[in-house]
């Protein structure tokens, strides 16, 4: 049975009834949001948390910003419906157990259905339309909500989604266990500083050869992250990784404990590096036993100022990122270490043996030196360094990540075609073990079997859900259909220089705002909403995007035309290049090409950072006609150095200038040398 606890009218962050509740006997919660009256337009919206899930009121606070929050869903016409997708935080439901139909997408859809009961009472007529969707771990849910729960939602936008796909009907537990995170940390442990000429040379203006000055070892180890299909261009979130390393924290216990014989097997037995080639794993081993010097909580790492170092600075922005999306400011979820572990600190496991805590177990999100940002799984996850006190006695080991870095090789995955490389004549070129059942949080396996409409889309800059990530719901869903009738329920549309997070939830690297090569989606993400809805209720075919898939990359078309899709296409160049070299004081002119695809509106804006720092001090001049549009400036550079010269576009459907929405964002840099 359901219960309401708290119902209220609330004016923050926008005027609404606000309707808290449950189910009797289970963990399932839900929060909705009501508009007034005139505002509703007879929809439904319900946004599905990323990660894991567990909370309920997200979108109310500020990380519902980063996809327009109560704002953008009263814009449209809708009320909120939220759900904790069955579980409080990383505890399963007790009665649900390991289920994960209950959390991939029967309590989103039980709390819908009690959304649309409340609101027939509230506004005196049943809800016309609901649309159900999410980013990445959200995404993983919606399509199931779409395929099993059909009388509730009529389409879904999944936005940075994941490939498993399988047969209506499969509920068993995913298998997967993320080979490719592994392949990336890998590439980040062996290449060291080397990371950096690599970056350098996948930027605008670079050599193109990001092998160059790198070793056997090290050359191996980034193709076939490429050929895994990481990102090309985004090499600086392989030096900074984001929340990546979540999903190793999120079941490194249960892995090693459920499947014992790799993590054994990579140390003592043939044809594993850690026992073939111990060399390539030997300097980054930690084994230290240490006392805890204090707990930090994300405050602490936000504001101490003896913390605020550049080396710190993924640390801080995730330890914000965590903090926000699971509401964990009160839980210190850092700690400071009286002896700073000598080895490769990211995904080592962090060991409490004495105090109040003594037996947990967490492991490394990231950190430096001394100072360590942890997660782990279940109760753990919850209470990170909560009941530690300085002095207590803690074991940092890195022996099982080190084996996870060569856990892709060992664990391929049959269903994606980038693994092939790892096959010959259809054999496995290593030992092979069983594929690891995932968390029940993540539901079961998507499937093409869907009576609405599905969106999709992805990001060509995703380093934690990789491009070829989107493909897999398209194929399913023409197995299930046939390519003609597929497009009468599917499209896939791409969005270029977009990561996984907005720029201002993750670290920029060193000299460079993040600002000047990456781009906020959330406008991209709205005006999908909004094309999804006029596919649903207007019969409007939405437009998708064409691209092209080789050796684990995509690659889009130069031209708007070609491209299709609904952001705008941008170039810059130097003196007439991608790249320029210049005295000091010596000017550089500085061009930029804008062009909107066919029905995607106007170019309604035009912004140029010239020396990297995200400032974006000039606007260009431009009244929101033009759909193609060139525009030249010059800047003169007062020292030497290598500056990425960017300009930052927008466009509007409606050619709007003036719009506080919908300003569909797309960006392109050249580089300058001065002498």
């Amino acid at each position: 049975m359901p219960y309401i606890d708290e119902d209220e009218q609330r004016s923050e962050p926008v005027e609404h009834r606000y309707v808290h509740g449950g189910f009797e006997g289970t963990s399932t919660r839900f929060a909705i949001c009501y508009p007034p009256a005139a505002r509703w337009q007879g929809r439904l919206f319900q946004p599905l948390e990323g990660a894991n899930a567990g909370h309920e009121n997200v979108n109310t606070g500020p990380l519902g910003q980063v996809t327009g929050g109560l704002e953008m869903i009263f814009r449209m016409g809708g009320y909120a419906v939220e759900s904790n997708m069955g579980h409080i935080g990383d505890v399963m439901d007790p009665k649900a157990g390991p289920d994960p139909t209950i959390y991939g997408y029967r309590a989103a859809a039980e709390s819908a259905r009690f959304a649309k009961f409340v609101a027939a009472q509230i506004y005196g007529a049943p809800t016309a339309y609901a649309y159900v969707y999410g980013g990445s771990g959200g995404a993983r849910r919606s399509p199931l909500c779409l395929a099993y729960a059909p009388d509730v939602w009529d389409a879904a936008l999944p936005y940075m989604g994941d490939a498993q796909d399988g047969d209506y009907g499969d509920l068993r537990l995913l298998r997967n266990g993320t080979p490719n995170f592994s392949s990336m940390f890998n590439v980040q442990r062996v290449l060291g500083e080397r990371i950096n000429d690599v970056i350098d040379a996948m930027w605008p203006g670079g050599s193109g050869d990001p092998y160059a000055g790198l070793n056997t070892h090290q050359r191996e180890e980034l193709a076939n992250v490429y050929r895994i299909g990481y990102p090309r261009g985004d090499e600086s979130f392989i030096a900074q990784p984001m929340g990546q390393m979540w999903l190793w924290s999120s079941m490194a216990t249960r892995l090693q404990a459920d499947y014992p014989h790799y993590w054994e097997n990579f140390w003592t037995r043939p044809g594993h590096v850690g026992f073939d080639q111990p060399e390539l794993v030997r300097d980054d081993l930690i084994e230290l036993d240490t006392t805890v010097k204090r707990v930090l909580y994300a405050k602490d790492l936000l504001e101490d100022p003896t913390l605020q170092t550049p080396e710190l600075g993924q640390v801080r922005a995730l330890a914000s990122l965590f903090a926000a999306m699971n509401n964990m400011w009160h839980i210190p979820m850092a700690v400071q270490l009286d002896e700073a572990p000598d080895g490769y600190i990211l995904g080592a496991s962090v060991e409490l043996t004495s105090g109040a805590a003594a037996g947990r177990i967490l492991y490394v999100l990231n950190g430096h030196r001394d100072v360590l940002l942890v997660d782990s799984d279940g109760e753990a996850a919850n209470l990170r360094f909560s009941g530690v006190e300085p002095g207590d006695r803690i074991r940092v080991d890195n022996h099982a990540f080190l084996a996870y870095c060569y856990y892709y090789r060992h664990h391929i995955l049959p269903w994606e075609p980038e693994y092939d490389f790892l096959r010959v004549d259809g054999q496995p070129i290593y030992q092979q073990y069983e594929l690891p059942e995932m968390s029940p949080f993540m539901g079961v396996r998507h499937t093409g079997r869907i009576e609405g409409k599905l969106l999709w889309v992805h990001h060509t800059h995703d380093s934690s859900l990789w491009p070829p990530q989107g493909l897999g719901f398209k194929a399913n869903i023409e197995r299930e259909y046939g390519v003609e009738l597929a497009r009468t329920k599917f499209r896939l549309r791409w969005t270029e220089n977009a990561e996984h997070v907005p720029p201002n939830m993750a670290a920029s690297v060193p000299g460079r705002a993040n600002t000047t090569y990456l781009v906020d989606y959330q406008p991209i993400i709205e005006q999908s909403l909004a094309d999804l809805v006029d596919w649903v209720e207007n019969g409007v075919e939405p437009v998708d995007t064409e691209y092209d898939y080789r050796d684990g990359a995509i690659v889009l078309p130069a031209t708007a035309k070609e491209r299709r899709g609904i952001q705008p296409v941008v170039s810059v160049t130097a003196n007439g290049g991608a790249r320029a070299e210049v005295a000091v004081g010596e000017p550089v002119t500085l061009s930029a090409h804008a062009e909107t695809p066919p029905g995607a509106g106007s170019i309604i804006g035009i912004r140029w950072d010239f020396d990297g720092q995200g400032t974006f001090p000039r606007t260009e001049d431009l009244d929101g006609s033009p759909a193609e549009v060139t525009v030249t400036t010059t800047h003169a550079y007062d020292a030497p150095g290598t500056y990425f010269a960017t300009a930052l576009v927008e466009s509007h459907r409606d050619g709007d200038a003036t719009a506080t929405s919908r300003r569909i964002p797309n960006l392109a840099s050249a580089r300058i040398i001065v002498r």
